[in-house]
């Protein structure tokens, strides 16, 4: 078993877990103090470092929320102090810009990617070095969920952009483009001869940091998935079709960024896939040509160990716990290291989204200063530059081996010292407490565009969504703007899918689906389909149990109804009003902002006195309130699970039905209620998250 302390969950953990949960009754909200806690009396730390910022508001993002801003999009105008409904529930294209100076396609793909990276965050009163709060607990709790989230991020941030520097690379070295080539070759040359390699390479950093355009001149851009990484020349994209521009197969995609989303999803799955063929054997190449029996039960890769134990015990091994005594500490050691390797890539995509928002700026951070202070730190390097000779370099470099191997108890008294004077020194050292202070990373970004809608009484709608497959017409694109060496004729015929070779595509695999269906090799199909519908019937059965256990008072049971929502149940939700459970019944949370002291509520009944049951009568949404909590008093929101991650995946490959997932809200004083069977949880959070004037931290 893994290291106490971790949780397993498919990014929530397994519902029938204890919690603390407030007996039923309204909380009085007149008591609380909502009054915003100031920062300008305490340390030089707590203090936001933006302009914009002042004592009222205890972060950038909350100071910037509440600005008035130049460029104002639909959501940064308040008009009234009702809440105004912008688009939820309605197609995008009906929409109005949300943001001014950010495309509505580029919010919700900044919201989408927030809403799996979230899972669990705390209100924090300690001091905020960067001056921008939904910083990374170092206590953050793993799970493989979380992992995987990370891994997709650093997918979709580092290694599209290495992906994208690599093609630039492969283009200029092409000679593709002479004039580009020929003037990159030519200013080398040159600053090779006058030994000014160093101060060019530093002057041209610093052109392409503090004057945009020149970005596009250097290194024009082009589609990711044309340009061809071995040649630099035009190939037509592995989707057969340009159906999205920034994606490394080409895609097509409904809204903008899910196709290099969905490309994160299956470069984590095709990593799983990999690893867990290497633990269960598999080993194709040794198979005999024809074996029914092989063909007709399922892949064992996606056994992991249980899988790995059983080909150990064919082999006549002693895979069991008492014959290897080896497996125990070794898992243990394995996720023990699990934590900080999770948080090594966060940092490393924080970092890149940081430097990517440095260098372009989205409304409302400020877009001169980062880019200043960057070329501020090139142009010291610079000026050194000029002094520093080759023989300067190697004396210093081996100067510090030196004194780092030799000077071991001197480095450590030091290390004393420090510590003991200037706790937080290690981190003031980072760079995002230091050049890169106050610039932040695409979730920090996110929550402020939040707290911007919610600040003017406008909260922004959910991402659009689809059951629709995306179009297969490419995306559009003009063969005279693509800085390639082809033809308008190349450059069709690489972004468009060709039709002999999509029906020659077609032909073959129908002819290999019906090969595969010959009777002798139908067998594993009915064996599969015949479980399926026995576990089906299963999760529909103890689905029925727990009505029936819920009917006499099991709280286990009450957390379960409603998890797979009948159609007649879906329907429009918010952005005041969201369907969901409390203790088993059907009801409404609402989030109230018309009252100075905003604050969250369950009821059997919608704000405005609808949605009830019939036998409740209700005129008015306060008559059936079960608990009433204000919004400054929420020390903590936590995702939870609709069922456990297991359930989950048996629940999903049985129905195929979507699984309504629930939200843990905790006070200050440690009551906790828990909602579950909400359509709209992801906004209901966001919303939640975005009101309040807590500097949270994500765990």
């Amino acid at each position: 078993m893994p290291m106490p302390g971790y949780v397993f969950r498919d990014g929530q953990p397994i519902p029938d877990s204890d919690v603390k949960e407030q007996a039923q009754g309204v909380r009085p909200g007149s008591s609380t103090d909502m009054t915003r806690v100031s920062t300008s009396t305490s340390s030089a730390m707590n203090t936001p470092s933006s302009s914009t910022a002042d004592g009222d508001h205890p972060t950038d993002s909350h100071a910037l929320a509440n600005a008035d801003h130049d460029e104002k999009g639909a959501a940064q105008v308040n008009e009234n102090d009702t809440v105004k409904n912008l688009g939820w529930n309605e197609h995008p294209k009906e929409v109005a810009a949300l943001v001014g100076g950010l495309d509505n396609e580029e919010l919700w793909t900044l919201i989408r990617r927030f809403n799996k990276q979230m899972y669990h965050v705390k209100a924090t009163t300690g001091p905020l070095l960067g001056g921008l709060d939904l910083e990374i607990a170092d206590e953050d709790e793993f799970s493989p969920d979380k992992l995987r989230a990370n891994v997709e991020r650093l997918y979709m941030t580092v290694i599209i952009g290495l992906m994208g520097f690599g093609k630039h690379i492969a283009r200029l070295r092409s000679w593709r483009e002479p004039r580009r080539t020929g003037a990159f070759a030519a200013v080398y040359a040159l600053a090779w001869i006058f030994n000014l390699l160093v101060p060019t390479f530093l002057v041209t950093l610093i052109v392409l940091i503090v004057h945009p355009p020149s970005r596009s001149i250097l290194f024009p851009p082009a589609p990711l998935a044309l340009v061809n990484s071995s040649t630099g020349g035009v190939q037509s994209p592995s989707a057969g079709v340009l159906g999205s521009h920034d994606s490394a197969t080409g895609a097509p995609e409904k809204h903008k960024g899910e196709a290099v989303e969905q490309e994160a999803s299956n470069f984590v799955s095709g990593i799983g896939s990999i690893a867990l063929s290497s633990a269960t054997g598999k080993h194709e190449q040794g198979d005999p040509d024809s074996d029914p029996l092989n063909k007709s039960v399922p892949d064992p890769t996606r056994l992991a160990m249980a899988g790995a134990d059983a080909k150990s015990s064919a082999q006549g091994g002693t895979p069991t716990e008492h014959h290897d005594k080896t497996k125990q500490p070794m898992e243990d050691a394995m996720w023990g290291k699990m934590r900080p390797v999770m948080h090594t890539i966060g940092d490393i995509s924080d970092g890149w989204e940081r430097f990517a928002n440095a260098l372009s700026p989205t409304p409302p951070f400020a877009k001169e200063k980062p880019r200043l202070v960057l070329a501020s730190v090139l142009g010291a390097g610079l000026a050194v530059s000029f002094f520093t000779t080759s023989a300067m370099v190697m004396k210093g470099t081996t100067a510090g081996i030196g004194v780092g191997f030799f000077s071991d108890p001197l480095i450590w008294r030091g290390l004393d010292w420090l510590n003991k004077n200037y706790p937080n020194w290690q981190k003031l050292l980072e760079i995002r407490n230091s050049f890169l202070r106050g610039v932040p990373t695409n979730a920090q970004l996110t929550i402020t565009l939040l707290r911007i809608g919610e600040a003017n009484k406008a909260p922004l709608p959910p991402p659009p969504s689809s059951d629709q497959p995306p179009s297969d017409k490419p995306a559009s694109l003009n063969p005279d703007e693509v800085p390639l060496d082809a033809s308008d004729d190349e450059i069709h015929s690489a972004i468009h899918a060709d039709p002999g070779e999509k029906e020659a595509a077609e032909i073959a695999a129908e002819t290999a689906a019906g090969a595969d269906e010959k009777p002798k090799h139908r067998h594993g199909q009915h064996i599969l389909g015949f479980f399926k519908g026995t576990t089906k019937g299963g999760v529909e059965t103890k689905l029925g149990v727990d009505k029936v256990r819920a009917k006499i008072g099991s709280n286990h049971a009450k957390n379960h109804l409603g998890v797979l929502p009948k159609p007649s149940e879906l329907g429009p939700s918010g952005p005041v009003d969201f369907k969901g459970r409390y203790k088993g019944h059907k009801g409404w949370i609402n989030i109230s902002t018309a009252a100075a002291i905003p604050c969250v509520s369950w009821s059997k009944a919608a704000s405005d006195g609808t949605g009830g049951a019939v036998e409740d009568t209700i005129d008015r949404h306060d008559k059936h309130v079960a608990f009433k909590v204000p919004v400054q008093d929420i020390k903590a929101l936590k995702k939870v699970g609709g069922l456990g991650w297991k359930a989950k995946i048996v629940v999903g490959w049985a129905t195929g039905k979507t699984v309504a997932d629930g939200l843990e809200i905790t006070d200050k004083e440690g009551n906790v209620w828990k909602l579950t069977a909400i359509q709209y949880r992801d906004e209901l959070f966001n919303r939640l998250i975005a009101i309040g004037g807590q500097k949270w931290e994500s765990w």
